[in-house]
């Protein structure tokens, strides 16, 4: 939609994504990304830290439940999202106003980390799924999950001298 405000944050999350149902039933997962931006002071020939940005986020649906299932307390995640303001009034009715992320995508920063992927199956949410529901990512894009790694190509004269398309 114009007019957004997308934003890109690299921080770590303070605590386990909450995940709870609406009274609907979706899922709605919300955490916060501390963010801590270090700069080197050559005077003092040390890394120091600068003020941190906590920001509240939340994932909806079956992606809620993703994000509960595969992020931790302290994992170093990359999250894009778009940047909303929600007006609302306090317990002593004072007017407040707070900005949060929605988030588009997010994943572990693999700069430090490494990470496993699976695919979860059509319909089945990241946390509580069973093992078997959930098919391993490939290292080969073109295959389709389920199929056979073999391909026209793996076994010679299998096909004849034709081509098999």
């Amino acid at each position: 939609m114009a007019g957004e405000t997308v934003i890109t944050v690299v921080g770590n999350l303070t605590a386990d994504p909450e995940l709870r149902y609406t009274q609907n039933g979706r899922a709605v997962a919300n955490m916060t990304i501390a963010s801590t931006p270090r700069t080197f002071d050559r005077q003092a020939n040390e890394w120091k830290d600068g003020e941190a940005l906590f920001l509240r986020a939340s994932v909806w649906q079956e992606f809620a439940e993703h994000v509960a299932g595969s992020l931790h307390k302290g994992s170093r995640v990359i999250a894009q999202g778009r940047l909303t303001q929600r007006s609302y009034q306090d317990r002593e009715g004072n007017n407040r106003v707070s900005i949060e992320l929605e988030i588009d995508a997010i994943g572990p920063d693999l700069r430090y980390a490494t990470a496993q992927v699976t695919r979860a199956a059509k319909g089945q949410g990241g946390q509580g799924a069973p093992r078997q529901a959930q098919q391993a990512v490939t290292d080969e894009p073109w295959s389709t999950p389920g199929s056979s790694t073999e391909d026209a190509w793996s076994t010679p004269g299998s096909f004849g001298d034709d081509t098999p398309f």
